[in-house]
This record gives structure tokens, sequence and C-alpha cells, in this order.
């Protein structure tokens, strides 16, 4: 009965009041609340320091290129277990994180975040040029662009730049070989309807209806 008890016995943080069962994982978990960070990264070019021996490890795969862990599903491998345990979702379709106000669910709960401030109407990520607000970080950092100018999308075919990655895949379609989208008037293919469409404009403009002794040219036949 004593050594039950002694099982049981549980140490409690002071700071926040959460309750270990091993001594050692509350000295562990007190490092989160005074900053020390133990353990330094051996790399001379390095220097990181860590809380826990544990996070270390994991660093230094950064420099071995170590992946321990595979996707049974595709061989993918990476460097944490809880990385792994995060891309199995994209084969099993698992989503754990669900939104109480829409339903609507996720597969990692950094994204369940991200969405719930749709409905908070919460933008921590404030422009410091406009102070317009965004729901995430990758937001704010495409916006940005409207401000430096910056193209770091370069199309493979042509080199032209782009700000966006979506505008870069939209000018690539102009370059493929296969053009499905053809010109009844004249025969000119197009990678998307789009272009087809704005390009059949110039055939509306043009004068068809031609005067076989003068030569002169009509847009409509009754002016011929």
């Amino acid at each position: 009965m004593e050594g039950l008890m002694q099982e049981e016995q549980l140490y409690q943080c002071s700071q926040g009041g959460k309750r270990f069962s091993m001594h050692t994982n509350l000295v562990r978990h007190k490092r989160t609340h005074t900053g020390e960070k133990r353990f330094e990264c051996p790399c001379l070019d390095c220097g990181k320091r860590f809380s826990q021996n544990s996070n270390l490890v994991v660093h230094q795969r950064t420099h071995t290129g170590e992946k321990p862990y595979e996707c049974l599903h595709c061989g993918k491998r990476f460097r944490e277990n809880s990385s792994l345990v995060v891309h199995e979702r994209t084969h099993t379709g698992i989503k754990p994180f669900k939104c109480l106000d829409c339903g609507k669910s996720f597969n990692r709960n950094s994204r369940l975040v991200i969405h719930r401030r749709i409905h908070t109407g919460e933008k921590p990520y404030e422009c410091p040029e406009c102070g317009k607000g965004f729901t995430c970080y990758s937001s704010l950092f495409s916006h940005q662009r409207t401000h430096t100018g910056d193209k770091p999308y370069e199309c493979p075919d042509c080199g032209k730049d782009f700000s966006w990655k979506g505008d870069m895949v939209k000018h690539r379609s102009t370059h493929i070989e296969e053009k499905s989208y053809k010109c009844r008037d004249c025969g000119k293919c197009f990678g998307q309807n789009f272009y087809l469409v704005k390009h059949q404009r110039i055939h509306m403009e043009e004068k068809t209806h031609k005067c076989v002794d003068c030569g002169k040219n009509f847009r409509w036949n009754y002016q011929l």
C-alpha cells in the first residue's frame, strides 16, 4: 500500500501548477519557465542551445541530414516522428482538429488556429508599411511584395519574374506545347480559355466583308 502511494505521488510545478509523476520530468519542465538552455549544439558554426537534450538530438539532424522516420505509404523520410504523424494524415485523410464554429476539420492544429481567426476577426500580423492586418504570417509576407516590388517566382521557360506563384503558373500555360483552346477564326491555340477569349476580340473588331470590285472591307454584310 505504501509503495502504491509512492508511485501515485505527484510533483507539482510551483509556477504553473502542472503535475508530474517523476521528479526528473518536473525539473525538465521548470526550464520552460527559467529559460535555461543547458544543451548546446557542438557544431562550430552553430552553437544553438536547447532546454532539453531530446530537442538538441533532433536539431543535430539538420547538420547530419539524418531522417530516421519513414512513411510506409510513400517512403518519404522525416527528422521527427511528430512530422511523420502529421504527414501520414495526407494518406489517411484523418483531420482530428475540428472548428467548433463551422465544423470544418484540419490535419494540423496550427491550421485550425489560423482558420478560427476568420470567425474571431483576429488579424495579428500587421504590415509596417500600410497597417493592413492579416490572419497568418505567410499572407503578410506575400502582401509586403506590393511595397518592396520583390518578384521571387521566375518562369523557367522565358525568365520573366512574378511576385506571386499563382501568376507565374498562369503565365507558364502560354508556353505549354499542348494548347487545347483553339480559335475557330484563325486556328491559333492557347493554354487557357481566358487568353482565347481575349484573342477573339481581335476578330470581332476585324472587317471581314470585302468588296470584290474595289477591295474595301466592311464589318457587317449589310454595309457591303
